[in-house]
């Protein structure tokens, strides 16, 4: 997609809850001993108020086991982002890999968004991210060490970033867990498909290259 065609939104639209329709969005993980499963809220910076939920449902007794073993990287995984009432927003899902990771993200009425392809002898980690017809949207940059992470189109432009380090309100709740932020662009326009594909890829930072 250029970046032309985004800011035109020439995209079909769907009905998005409108918590996607922020710039800027606190993930903070839910840290356990001997943890499993995934958990994340995802939280206004300002407000400190719950957005969304993120949570690794119907985990699979073999896969808990392989999650404390060297072979984690490779378990399948079904994260459920929702509303705070409950109500299913995204699904992100992937089956048992063995080298490059392939992702689906699904719509609350169980109907594919787009999908992510982890690129091959990437350095730090990329991402292509696709739509529902695997055309590419824009790819995710960046380095799991530091934490940078960047949405660029294939023209360079930049859509969203995900970062550690953020002076704006907020800063006191980052601890040493996975919490970050992720931003994304005022030219992203509200309601568009691509801010479901963002934030479902956020999870698979922490699921796919940070695990």
């Amino acid at each position: 997609m250029r970046h032309q065609e985004l800011a035109q939104g020439n995209l079909n639209y769907f009905n998005m809850d409108s918590a996607l329709n922020k710039n800027i969005f606190f993930i903070k993980e839910h840290v356990r001993i001997f943890k499993a499963s995934n958990s994340f809220d995802i939280l206004d910076p300002e407000t400190k108020e719950i957005v969304m939920e993120c949570r690794e449902e119907n985990l699979g007794i073999f896969t808990k086991l392989f999650r404390f073993t060297d072979l984690k990287r490779m378990t399948p995984f079904n994260m459920v982002i929702k509303s705070p009432r409950g109500g299913k927003v995204l699904t992100v899902q992937r089956g048992t890999t063995f080298f490059m990771s392939h992702v689906t993200v699904l719509d609350e009425h169980e109907q594919v968004v787009g999908k992510f392809k982890q690129k091959f002898f990437s350095i730090g980690g990329k991402f292509e991210v696709l739509d529902a017809n695997d055309r590419p949207l824009c790819m995710l940059r960046g380095h799991w060490t530091s934490w940078d992470f960047k949405f660029v189109s294939h023209d360079g432009k930049e859509f969203a970033a995900v970062t550690k380090k953020w002076n704006g309100l907020g800063k006191e709740l980052f601890t040493t867990a996975d919490n970050y932020i992720l931003q994304i662009s005022s030219e992203v326009p509200a309601d568009h498909p691509l801010r479901k594909l963002i934030l479902a890829a956020v999870m698979c930072i922490d699921l796919v290259l940070k695990e």
